[in-house]
């Protein structure tokens, strides 16, 4: 709570340094020959693990561009850092836009525009649904790659198993679970309790148990949207039922993400919930170690299917910006439209490229093989922006939070009396609550 009022903070003395002023304008018209094209630009990313490839990057943009001269910043703590860095003017003339400004209107304070709505709509894929970056017809960041929930599966440990065939409900994940502790020595599912965040990771699984790009909207007009049936019980009733049933690690309150890494690859550990953000690394912890990731890291949709169509919804990750206050906005706007539409980091990270017609990464192969539907949550309705957070937020459920999540687990450990129902009603009683307390009518 104190690093979240500490960030609110920050913005408001953000917004309040740029509210007013004036500015010379700079061009940002891109030269008919890219050769005319010169300036020096900054560009700040989150990729800390990837600063060989970006150099790579550089040296095939200035294959096109030669007069324009890049360079990086990798910032760890990528999100803090930047926001503060947003109350000057002082923060890059490129950067990777994670979350916007507390309201989309705001975009324009900080980020020049890249295009309209209606022209970039019809170039990017899942870019209407993420209203962060764009505002009033106008785009502010360029989408590069995609991320979709599902877990993580070893393929040796599902051969070893004998399972051939994904899951499509609960009891059928359940019977693979089972197989993978009764013919392997690798631990079916790992949790990882005390990382806590892992837990949160079990929410990106919200779209395919409800197969219904209207289901956020919905919840807003519902007093008891956590009830049998309804896609978050179900989803977390399987959180619950893995660990009450042993079918996760032995001991819950030990484990560790980055050892759970190499467990993984060594085919100590069947099934992770995780973000297809989590590939790359784990193939790249395969390839240290000399495996052939081909052979070892898989994707599979969450195992739930509605009248027999499998749902995955992919989330666009950070996109890329220009600083508004550049003093090279041509070069960086250069180096953006680049970036997101000619660079091979969505393939470097084998994600799921922004770019309309895009191949999906060959990882993602079980899900081809289900026939997987994708879709987006449908964007708030008018007048509704920002409230289904608010209530989330009031009620203290957190959805993406992790504290209702080690509730789960502690009462599927047996640590507390509580039974898994006790604690969707009281979902259903806070979310209720919430709703009545912002007026927020049926």
């Amino acid at each position: 709570m104190k690093k979240l009022l500490a960030l609110v903070s920050t913005l408001l003395i953000c917004f309040t340094l740029f509210a007013g002023g004036t500015k010379e304008e700079v061009s940002t018209e891109i030269p008919a020959n890219p050769a005319d094209l010169k300036g020096d630009i900054i560009v700040l990313h989150h990729r800390t693990d990837f600063e060989d490839k970006f150099e790579e990057y550089k040296a095939e943009f200035n294959k096109i561009y030669p007069n324009v001269n890049v360079e990086f910043e990798a910032i760890t703590d990528y999100a803090g850092t930047v926001r503060t860095r947003m109350s000057t003017k002082s923060y890059g003339d490129c950067l990777m836009v994670v979350t916007a400004p507390p309201t989309p209107e705001d975009l324009s304070r900080f980020y020049e525009p890249l295009g309209t709505t209606e022209e970039l709509f019809g170039v990017y894929d899942f870019l209407e649904s993420a209203q962060q970056f764009y505002y009033d017809g106008q785009v502010y960041a360029l989408p590069i790659n995609a991320n979709t929930g599902g877990l993580l599966y070893n393929k040796k440990v599902f051969e070893e198993a004998g399972i051939t065939k994904m899951p499509t409900s609960s009891e059928e994940f359940y019977a693979c679970l089972e197989q993978i502790k009764a013919k392997t020595n690798a631990t079916p599912i790992f949790i990882n309790y005390p990382s806590k965040w892992t837990l949160t990771q079990w929410e990106g699984g919200r779209f395919a148990y409800s197969g219904d790009p209207d289901w956020g909207n919905k919840m807003i007009h519902m007093d008891n949207p956590f009830s049998p049936g309804m896609p978050h019980y179900e989803l977390y009733k399987v959180m619950y039922e893995v660990v009450k049933r042993g079918l996760c690690e032995k001991d819950l309150l030990t484990s560790d993400w980055e050892k759970s890494k190499q467990d993984f690859v060594d085919g100590k550990i069947g099934v992770m919930n995780l973000g297809s953000w989590a590939i790359s690394q784990f193939r790249d912890v395969a390839t240290a170690s000399g495996y052939n990731p081909d052979e070892i890291v898989g994707y599979m949709p969450y195992p739930v299917s509605h009248d027999g169509k499998v749902y995955a919804e992919p989330a666009l990750d950070y996109a890329i910006g220009v600083n508004k206050y550049s003093e090279n906005k041509a070069a960086a706007i250069a180096w953006a439209t680049w970036f997101a539409n000619q660079s091979s980091y969505a393939v470097d990270n084998v994600a799921i490229p922004a770019a309309k017609g895009s191949a999906f990464p060959a990882v993602l192969d079980s899900f081809s093989e289900l026939g997987v539907v994708y879709d987006t949550q449908n964007p708030a309705q008018p007048g509704e922006e920002g409230l289904f957070d608010k209530i989330d937020s009031e009620s203290e459920v957190g959805l993406w939070q992790d504290p209702q999540k080690v509730r789960i687990i502690d009462a599927a450990m047996g640590t507390t009396k509580e039974t898994f129902d006790d604690i969707m009603e009281d979902w259903n009683k806070r979310w209720a609550k919430a709703r009545k307390d912002l007026g927020v009518t049926p």
